[in-house]
């Protein structure tokens, strides 16, 4: 796998991590807690954090990409 895929990967899941976001904020202030709506965006939302942190600890592992300190 190369560099510019390991990227646009970690990208597009923080970009669905943002609209997923940016989804439960709409959804509080438009059903004003009459739907579940927002409680369904933010477990989304959570459950993609969780699932894009094990894929970077597997990648780590695995060898795909090799953590690196600040300024190294």
């Amino acid at each position: 796998m190369n560099d510019s895929l390991k990227t646009l990967v970690i990208v597009a899941f923080l970009i669905i991590i943002l609209w997923n976001l940016g989804a439960g904020l709409y959804y509080m202030l438009v059903d004003k807690g009459r739907t579940k709506r927002t409680v369904n965006a933010l477990t989304r939302r959570i459950a993609l954090s969780v699932a894009l942190i094990l894929l970077v600890v597997l990648a780590i592992y695995m060898g795909w990409i090799k953590p690196h300190g600040i300024g190294a």
